[in-house]
């Protein structure tokens, strides 16, 4: 069954979403123009906004996750893009990554700090804890 989902994220910097995944074990597939869901839509849920059901399974890249049969879409919306995801449990990707994207939410968080840090000419450091990352940053 399907139930596709938009993950509550503007992508605004194509590179750090590309770092997160590599960070993750996960695949950025540059240019691919489907995503892998369930195939189907059955009108259980409402559509994304801005999203029709024949856009489904359409994209602009993906990210494909190993451990999962389906796939993430990563579509252009005005000036960034957007991330649709079949979260049916069955495709195995809330698995991976997390109730509503979190795991991947903050990696892309992570990566767009990280990078504007170092555009900015911060050094950092990142450190895992027990309930996230810690980055410090300095001159």
């Amino acid at each position: 069954m399907s139930h596709i989902s938009r993950i509550e994220l503007e992508i605004r910097d194509l590179q750090s979403l590309k770092d997160a995944c590599k960070k993750l074990g996960f695949q950025f597939m540059d240019g691919q123009k489907r995503y892998l869901w369930y195939g189907k839509w059955v009108g259980n849920q409402p559509l994304p906004d801005g999203i029709s059901e024949e856009d489904l399974g359409k994209c602009d890249h993906a990210i494909h996750v190993p451990a999962a049969v389906f796939e993430i879409g990563v579509v252009k919306k005005g000036n960034g893009y957007i991330l649709l995801w079949d979260s049916w449990v069955g495709g195995g990707l809330q698995k991976q990554i997390g109730h509503d994207a979190g795991i991947l939410k903050q990696s892309y968080a992570v990566e767009s700090v990280k990078q504007e840090a170092r555009r900015k000419g911060y050094r950092l450091t990142e450190k895992r804890m027990k309930n996230g990352i810690r980055l410090s940053m300095s001159l």
